[in-house]
């Protein structure tokens, strides 16, 4: 038996989430479909966050476990020929065979990219937003979130019906670059829904819509607000997973969107 730790980018505009499902197209059951015709057995893919429907991965890790045993190189070269061209492998590595996407992961890093102008060709990689927004109101109210509290007003109890509500974000970061307001997110883990609902929330803020003290009210007390602020998928990408002992990276923007990384001078984000 081995035990392979996978790379993986991919755009999530056409799958259903990366969870397979029936009757659905996913990314995990896409990957599970190449690894088994590669390997010509039953294979196990298990990844460390649940993107959904629509969302983007930069870098999501993934195990595959299988019988048979092929140098890494071999696995992602041979992956990479059967997967569709909207997924990726990046890297391959052998690891240990108690090694567990999910549950050895100690952070995950979210981005979302919020366009200030209209645009044909990053639509599917943005969520374009034409009000004014007050970045200084946003980012005052997303230092709210920072620390272990209680996100259940911003979770879909429909999916994480047994997970506890309690997670611990380590920092948000919002700033203007180019003509994009950037959001990274970093926490221990995330519950369904809850990145696009934070960013939701905080462009109302953004707006004048919502206050600093009614992000509070609902961090306090359970709110349905959040669920009505549900910013699009579209903009939304998991940058980073980090493991015991990893670095974390700095701002990475999908392929399309990197030349905007020339522009960074006044974005407070570390590029």
């Amino acid at each position: 038996m081995a035990k392979y730790k996978l790379t993986i980018e991919y755009d999530g505009t056409s799958y259903s989430g990366w969870q397979t499902q029936k009757n659905a197209r996913s990314i995990q059951g896409t990957l599970v479909e190449a690894a088994r015709e590669l390997l010509g057995q039953s294979v196990d893919v298990q990844g460390a966050g649940r993107t959904d429907a629509g969302v983007h991965a930069l870098a999501q890790v993934a195990h595959l476990e299988a019988e048979k045993v092929l140098p890494p190189k071999k696995i992602m070269e041979g992956l990479n020929d059967r997967l569709p061209s909207n997924i990726n492998v990046l890297r391959v590595e052998k690891v240990h065979a108690r090694f567990h996407a999910r549950h050895h992961a100690v952070a995950r890093t979210y981005v979302y990219l919020l366009s200030r102008y209209r645009t044909a060709f990053g639509k599917r990689y943005v969520w374009w937003v034409r009000d004014p927004l007050n970045v200084e109101k946003m980012q005052a109210a997303g230092r709210l979130f920072e620390g272990l509290h209680d996100f259940a007003s911003f979770a879909d109890k429909r999916f994480d019906k047994d997970a506890s509500t309690r997670v611990k974000i380590d920092r948000i970061e919002i700033a203007p670059l180019e003509g994009l307001i950037v959001f990274r997110i970093t926490g221990s883990h995330f519950l369904w829904k809850m990145v696009r609902r934070m960013v939701g929330v905080l462009v109302e803020v953004g707006r004048g819509k919502l206050t600093a003290g009614d992000v509070e009210g609902m961090m306090k007390t359970f709110s349905e607000a959040p669920a009505q602020c549900t910013a699009p998928p579209s903009g939304l990408f998991l940058m980073q997973v980090r493991y015991e002992g990893d670095r974390e990276e700095p701002l990475r923007l999908p392929f399309l969107l990197a030349p905007l990384k020339n522009a960074n001078a006044s974005s407070g984000i570390e590029l």
